[in-house]
């Protein structure tokens, strides 16, 4: 069991990849369940992001595949339709 502010130190790795995709900064909980539903991690060059939009990306509990004490392994697939990151 962990607590949700001990993800916050942990590193995102995307398996498809092999990318790093940065650090959690925050998590959505279910307000109803308190089940985390999805993590946060800022995109390469957020503060400029942010400041314009889209500067966050939403990773669901669903598409984590293994939590572990350093890092989180994520499974997500670029979408050059949508040009996005996306569950299989």
């Amino acid at each position: 069991m962990f607590r949700g502010y001990s993800l916050r130190q942990r590193e995102v790795v995307n398996i498809a990849t092999a990318e790093r995709l940065g650090f959690i900064s925050d998590v959505e909980i279910n307000d109803k369940t308190g089940n985390i539903e999805a993590i946060i991690v800022p995109k390469h060059g957020w503060l400029l992001k942010r400041l314009f939009g889209g500067g966050e990306l939403i990773i669901t509990w669903t598409a984590i595949e293994v939590v572990g004490e350093d890092l989180i392994l994520v499974r997500l697939f670029f979408n050059s339709d949508t040009n996005r990151l996306q569950e299989n």
